[in-house]
């Protein structure tokens, strides 16, 4: 598919101008390793974060593509990468040990308002079927949601939370499928096709996602939020405490290692202050998924779009070096 006429436009303009403000930039820092996650709103923030990173900062930027157990367990094992963003701490369980082991530190909330998970059904379902929206209703009607749950792929961690209720419902024995996806991509995909349409969709999303601001979605009430529950259900070592839980809302971080906040204290205190509200990120999801555009193109959007935003977050140097993007 051919790129919008703007995007080209808008992204042509600021590579360009990286050109020549790369070639303008101090090695103020070294080399900095920071994940890409495997969902859009991630790979986002960390476009703008390494723009910022390497025009602002003069960091040689390296990303290392991930998702939420690989990169705590890479942390874990080998102290890399330095930056962890876009962290849902609530489903990674040994993420407090690594605090208390002096290993990593929350530097920021990089979604303010925090991030929101549950399992959905579309409302126009919802609207038909009343009783669908709480998981005893659509156990006792499985025909009613396709007989099927879209689950996580491999790699996430919500694969883990929602099979392990999936499990305690006995859901599988009860007439529904749990199906993992194999990627974010189809999973997406699947809620798309579903709406287009008007066919029953039952499964686990979150938000911010453009998918939940272009496909309007129902949260189905599992049952009370219980923190202890969900710590477990998060866990593939956990098998004491399995049980039901809703989804709470998460603390969406940044993290960085110790020993990087110790050689590059600049460096973690900008990341500590990359921040967006869920309606930003929504906007530019929205726009990236209508426009066809790479998680490099949206980085740049945010970054046409948003400057008295990530202006507040640059310390005084970076704000000269960056003041051509900022005019």
């Amino acid at each position: 598919m051919k790129k919008n006429t703007k995007i080209a436009v808008v992204y042509a303009t600021f590579t360009s101008a990286t050109a020549l403000f790369a070639s303008q930039a101090h090695a103020d820092c070294g080399q900095v390793s920071i994940t890409e996650m495997g969902w859009a709103s991630a790979s986002i923030v960390t476009h703008v974060s390494k723009f910022i990173m390497e025009q602002g900062y003069g960091c040689e930027v390296v990303l290392v593509p991930s998702d939420t157990i690989p990169s705590i367990v890479s942390v874990s094992e080998t102290n890399e990468p330095d930056i962890v963003t876009e962290l849902w701490v609530a489903n990674v369980p040994a993420y407090p040990g690594l605090v208390d082991a002096g290993k990593i530190k929350t530097v920021g909330k990089v979604l303010s308002d925090g991030g929101e998970e549950g399992w959905w059904i579309p409302d126009y379902l919802a609207e038909k079927h009343p009783e669908l929206t709480t998981a005893k209703g659509i156990l006792a009607n499985p025909e009613l949601v396709g007989s099927r749950f879209h689950n996580c792929p491999d790699g996430w961690a919500c694969k883990i939370s929602s099979g392990s209720m999936a499990a305690v419902l006995s859901m599988e024995s009860k007439g529904i499928e749990v199906f993992n996806h194999g990627s974010g991509e189809t999973l997406a995909a699947s809620i798309a096709a579903a709406y287009e349409a008007k066919e029953p969709w039952f499964g686990y999303y979150w938000a911010p996602t453009a998918v939940l601001g272009k496909y309007p979605m129902v949260k189905v009430d599992i049952a009370p939020v219980n923190e202890e529950i969900h710590r477990c259900n998060s866990s593939a070592e956990c098998s004491d405490n399995k049980g039901l839980s809703n989804y709470p809302t998460s603390d969406v971080i940044t993290a960085v290692t110790t020993s990087f906040e110790d050689k590059e204290p600049k460096i973690a205190e900008l990341m500590s202050k990359v921040s967006m509200t869920n309606a930003q990120m929504n906007g530019v999801l929205a726009w990236q998924q209508d426009n066809s555009a790479s998680s490099e193109e949206a980085a740049v959007y945010f970054l046409s779009n948003n400057k008295e935003t990530w202006a507040a977050w640059l310390d005084d140097d970076a704000k000269e070096k960056l003041s051509g993007f900022l005019k």
